[in-house]
């Protein structure tokens, strides 16, 4: 028989996600964290959006958050986006 180790990320009490990694669990956990801020930050911003989409809208801000940065010092979207899809690409040749 064998231990298998699981780690949960639970978030507003739901399952969100499930790993036998902890560094990953780790990183999700801290992602779900950032994207909380962004939400609370919108709202206090006074913008007024549906919960699903704010909750979309924040969870891809915090998963970019890298991208993000690099726009706030002034790369343009086509520089960051065309680094995004150089990533990806590594990304996919290292799985590869």
């Amino acid at each position: 028989m064998a231990i298998i180790i699981r780690y949960v990320v639970e978030h507003k009490g739901v399952e969100k996600f499930v790993t036998a990694d902890k560094k990953e669990a780790d990183k999700y956990d801290k992602m779900l964290e950032l994207a909380d801020n962004f939400g609370e930050y919108i709202e206090a911003k006074g913008f007024e959006l549906d919960a699903k989409v704010l909750e979309d809208l924040s969870i891809m801000l915090a998963k970019n958050a890298a991208s993000v940065t690099k726009l706030l010092k002034g790369n343009t979207a086509q520089q960051v986006l065309a680094e995004d899809s150089a990533e990806v690409i590594e990304l996919d040749k290292k799985k590869a």
